[in-house]
């Protein structure tokens, strides 16, 4: 006969019992687990829990040798879920209570029976099935707001997912052997009751109240069944793809190509639109994917495809797929027809073909379907999308469907990427060609210059530079700001700076550089308008000498009026639609001479203008801040203007601040930087700094002036006398 079934795990005492009080917040889960795990193991340091998994038969753990690891991970589950509930719903103090429970057939001890309000009170009593129980632990979590129900969660949650909260009752539901909740006056209880089943020696197969055999002793199938259960709701099996789902293409296809669109459109790297692509494809519609892109060579030719990015469900075989692919790259031609049979070809279609399977044929290799399909935009080919998925002899038609209309987004979004390279870097070469490669080292003057484009894809129109002036002993430097931005802009500059370095070589002073250099822009203007009535006249049939068109004669035009007119009348739309060359070109620009001081006290002699530029700013070793130049008008508008000079000593220690209106006028809602002086403010806490020291700080003031980037180029030339 086998040994009765008797419970070893608890011996009877009055400290059985342990309870705390937490704070209802953040911090309370962890604190419930720390003190769920020291009073389990105080209780076996003492002997009231006096067997665990590592004790076989009736002898007992000696006192502090062992733990109840399984009953500790088990009631720290519970506790944690519980604790959590409490404070995320409740948001009171959250009391928890931890107590061995005897079983019914073992005396009572000295706690004696459990009282009314004790949850065990509400468990069957001595002539029910309870008389068959073992020992137990109960756990309960009280909360002080039992108007708010307890979270139970037993549906999952909407879209996947683990719940926002936790996982609800489940998981005690799962664990506990039975559970409940016990409402009291400004109280609500859940309590949760653990079985302490202890070793049961000579278990014979077959013997248990459900025909498990014992696991080291232990009848193991029911708490197996409960640690599933758990483990199914802390860790749910993953669901399936969407591409497993057969309705996904008919609900889900155009949610998938919208959030693709709005992914791939913003994008200006080509190589950033291929990563993008292959994280969208994979694991929603294939097992892995790569994407060629086709090199440029000019004159509609592409050049030799290189493989830019390959993208793996499983990432450990990203670089296996990738040396596979180099070995065997999709030979797809642009006229090749397409599966439809139309022969309308790949070269106006990104129509998906089936190609083989990268190392088809190998040991280890994976059978799939793959197809391939050419990115074509505008009718260039731009590269080669390839994807495959496992297990498949043909990829489905509404997937192949889906993929076509997918690869035209990211044929777009390339194409789109590589005309703003293009312009970009015709933009930075044409830049560099309009400003100087390096400026010149003015004797006695410390010099610094920033400049920063607004952006990098459009030329602007801030120019600089700083050149010695022969027969010597003289060094100019200019800043200036041209009206508008892009090719405009870059025509200007390109006039205007090789304009100043030969008026200033010639001897001019900086008054006369400035006059010539107006009445040369009018005379621009001039010839420009001209060609402008000249197309428009012809392009109408219109007598040159005035007439119906309602332009004014050649014969009548004056120096600047008349070309106003002209342009007014062709923005009016009365010239065609040719309004751009009448307009005068306008220029602010700051222009200087710099003569070191006889001596050796350092120094120099300054001598500048302004024409229609953010003035100047001296700031002395005092910090002391003034302007240093009077405001005139700008170049290119009016040829009458005679353009004067301001000259004075830049001592040594002194510092001249020279900016474009990018610095001036840097906005943040609508405050200016330059409102109230603020710039000469900045600039009087710039005292004792080097050149750079004042340019980096300005700079600084200037991007932290409001959060969002600068939408004006930032020019600054710092000019300080050693």
């Amino acid at each position: 006969m086998p040994a009765p079934a008797r419970s070893r795990t608890f011996r009877n005492d009055e400290r059985r019992t342990a309870r705390t009080s937490l704070p209802g917040n953040p911090l309370a889960p962890s604190a419930a687990r720390r003190f769920v795990r020291a009073a389990l193991a105080e209780w076996t340091s003492l002997g009231l829990l006096t067997t665990c998994a590592l004790c076989q038969g009736d002898e007992a753990c000696p006192p502090g040798r062992h733990s109840s690891d399984g009953l500790a991970d088990d009631a720290v589950l519970i506790v944690d879920e519980l604790v959590t509930n409490a404070v995320v719903h409740a948001g009171t103090n959250v009391e928890l209570l931890c107590r061995l429970e005897a079983a019914p057939s073992e005396p009572e001890g000295p706690g004696g029976p459990p009282g009314p309000d004790d949850p065990s009170a509400a468990l069957p009593g001595p002539d029910t099935a309870a008389e068959q129980e073992p020992a137990a632990l109960v756990i309960e979590v009280s909360d002080h707001h039992p108007a708010r129900s307890v979270r139970s969660d037993a549906h999952e949650p909407a879209g996947g997912g683990s719940p926002d909260y936790g996982r609800g009752l489940q998981l005690i539901a799962a664990l506990a052997e039975r559970w409940g909740i016990t409402y009291r006056t400004g109280l609500k209880t859940v309590w949760a009751r653990l079985p302490l089943d202890g070793p049961i020696a000579e278990v014979a197969a077959g013997t248990g109240a459900d025909g498990a055999a014992g696991v080291n002793g232990v009848l193991g199938e029911p708490a197996l069944r409960r640690g599933l259960r758990a483990a199914e709701i802390i860790a749910p099996a993953p669901r399936g793809m969407p591409r497993e789902d057969p309705d996904w293409i008919s609900r889900g296809a155009l949610s998938f190509l919208a959030e693709a669109s709005d992914l791939l459109a913003g994008q200006l790297d080509e190589d950033l639109v291929a990563a993008l692509a292959g994280q969208l494809l994979v694991p929603r519609l294939a097992d892995w994917c790569a994407i060629w892109l086709d090199g440029e060579e000019g004159h509609g030719r592409t050049g030799a495809p290189r493989l830019a990015r390959v993208w793996h469900a499983d990432e450990s075989r990203i670089e296996l797929l990738r040396a596979l692919l180099e070995k065997e790259p999709p030979r797809l031609l642009d006229t090749q027809r397409g599966q439809d049979g139309t022969g309308t070809g790949t070269g106006g279609r990104n129509v998906p073909v089936p190609v083989p399977w990268p190392g088809a044929g190998q040991t280890g290799a994976h059978d799939g379907a793959a197809v391939a399909c050419r990115l074509v935009a505008n009718g260039r080919p731009l590269g080669t999308l390839v994807l495959g998925r496992r297990r498949l002899a043909r990829m489905p038609d509404e997937v192949t469907a889906l993929i076509e209309d997918f690869a035209r987004r990211v044929a777009l979004a390339i194409g789109a990427a590589r005309r703003y390279t293009r312009q970009a870097t015709i933009s930075r070469v044409l830049q560099r060609s309009l400003l100087p490669s390096q400026v010149a080292r003015i004797p006695g003057v410390e010099s610094h210059l920033v400049y920063e484009p607004a952006d990098d894809g459009v030329v602007g129109g801030d120019f600089y530079d700083v050149f010695p002036a022969p027969p010597g002993g003289r060094w100019c430097f200019m800043l200036g700001d041209v009206q508008g931005s892009g090719p405009e802009a870059a025509v200007v500059t390109g006039l205007a700076r090789p304009w100043l370095r030969l008026l200033a070589r010639e001897g001019y002073g900086v008054g006369e550089v400035l006059d010539r250099l107006n009445r040369l822009l009018l005379d621009d203007a001039m010839e420009a308008a001209e060609a402008a009535a000249l197309m428009v006249a012809v392009a109408g049939g219109q007598d040159l000498s005035g007439g119906e068109s309602g332009l004014p004669g050649l014969s009548d035009l004056g120096p600047l009026g008349d070309i106003r007119d002209i342009g007014k009348s062709l923005d009016d739309g009365r010239g065609g639609g040719l309004a751009d060359g009448g307009q005068s070109r306008f220029l602010s620009l700051l222009y200087g001479e710099l003569a070191p001081l006889p001596g050796t006290s350092g120094g120099a002699r300054c001598t500048l203008a302004s024409a229609g530029h953010p003035l100047p700013l001296l700031l002395r070793p005092d910090g002391t801040v003034r302007v240093a130049a009077e405001p005139q008008l700008l170049l290119g508008v009016d040829e009458n203007v005679a353009y004067e000079s301001l000259s004075f000593d830049l001592a040594s220690g002194d510092t001249l601040l020279c900016v474009t209106d990018g610095i001036t006028e840097r906005r943040s809602g609508r405050l200016l930087l330059d409102d109230d002086d603020g710039l000469s403010a900045i600039l009087a806490g710039c005292t004792g700094l080097n050149a750079q020291g004042v340019a980096e700080r300005i700079r600084r003031a200037v991007h932290d002036f409001d959060p969002s980037p600068p939408s004006d180029d930032l020019a600054m030339l710092v000019l300080r006398a050693e």
